[in-house]
């Protein structure tokens, strides 16, 4: 066969995808970030694809700066290097524990199974006392991993190449706070990742501030007011629906922390919602107003097949494997999703969340 015989549309290059730029919206819930850490992975490896606004919660807050970071100092390949890095500490801190015995010793050996007697015991015992009580010292393993891992110096500056939310819950106001630009510190991401059963309240600048999951998990507003892009992509943590009714005291409790962790989430969904039919049938014309286009990576299958206690599961094994679920999902969305950014949601907004 000659080159003259071969079909054009086979004799021409493949051309490149169109690039896109989205946002990112990333839930908190502990351990089962290393699902998150997954879907980043596999998005960073995707070069027509470029971020320009993080919110995020809890480990979502942790995953989102080590991300900015590691984009700030290395590009892509150096994101994907600094998560590794960072969430091998996170395990190695639950492994190793602190070097002389405390309350807190055996709460952070490395735990293989998430049904381990150490798991309900940990969880019976944040029921029964507080961090106040069993961790006077206020030791918390998360603050040298992330310390470890980012210099805030470099996401403070001009060079940090997206816009960072973190969100946290003010202790005695009961409102959201967000965390951004000179704001962003490893207090910043302590508040944002603080469960009050597990750590006492982190205080910045006279305010008291726990998990910003209770009042955003993650919240979408940041990125509707200060992003240019339309696209958010939001990476699910805890389930929307499971089609059991949960009938044992911790399996009710874990399906409160769900439902209260989603609220916030679902009450910034119906606005969205409401909005876009607003302009979708013209009824109102106002440039400041964004069609917003939602899209979202999720696997409840899997979250629904894990125990609340697992959250505390750091074991190596157990974060790799949430890892490989986290990209094959993430695969999935960009095979599907990929060509529809910036031209339609890929999420039934009413059907999803309303």
């Amino acid at each position: 066969m000659t080159a003259d015989s071969i079909p054009e549309a086979v004799r021409k290059p493949r051309s490149k995808p169109a690039a896109k730029t989205i946002n990112l919206a990333l839930q908190g819930g502990g351990a089962h970030g290393g699902f998150t850490w997954g879907v980043l992975d596999r998005l960073l490896e995707e070069k027509s694809l470029t971020f320009e606004g993080i919110s995020a919660t809890s480990a979502g807050a942790m995953n989102g700066a080590v991300l900015a970071y590691g984009l700030a100092v290395g590009g892509r390949e150096g994101a994907r290097e600094v998560l590794a890095a960072f969430w091998r500490r996170i395990s190695d801190a639950a492994r190793l524990g602190p070097l002389q015995p405390s309350p807190m010793d055996w709460m952070l050996k490395d735990f293989s199974l998430s049904s381990s007697p150490a798991f309900a015991i940990l969880g019976f015992m944040t029921r029964l006392l507080s961090p106040y009580q069993f961790n006077p010292m206020n030791f918390n393993p998360l603050k040298d991993a992330v310390e470890q891992s980012i210099d805030f110096d470099v996401l403070k500056g001009p060079d940090c190449p997206v816009k960072l939310f973190l969100s946290a819950t003010n202790v005695r106001t009961g409102k959201i706070k967000v965390f951004e630009k000179d704001e962003i510190s490893v207090s910043a991401v302590l508040a944002s990742a603080c469960l009050p059963t597990m750590f006492q309240a982190v205080e910045i600048d006279g305010e008291a501030y726990w998990d910003g999951g209770y009042m955003g998990n993650p919240p979408l507003f940041p990125l509707i007011y200060n992003c240019r892009s339309a696209d958010i992509l939001i990476v699910h943590l805890n389930p929307l629906y499971r089609s059991e009714t949960p009938r044992t005291a911790d399996e009710i409790l874990n399906r409160i922390n769900e439902v209260s962790f989603n609220s916030s989430l679902m009450r910034e969904m119906r606005a969205v919602s409401f909005v876009t039919k607003l302009i979708a049938e013209h009824q109102i014309i106002d440039p400041a107003l964004k069609h917003v286009l939602i899209h979202s990576v999720a696997n409840d299958k899997l979250m629904n097949s894990l125990n609340a206690v697992s959250k505390y599961n750091a074991d190596w094994d157990f974060i790799t494997h949430l890892r490989d679920q986290g990209r094959r999902c993430a695969s999935d969305w960009l095979a599907a999703n990929f060509s529809k950014l910036g031209i339609e949601s890929t999420v039934d907004i009413d059907q999803a969340y309303l």
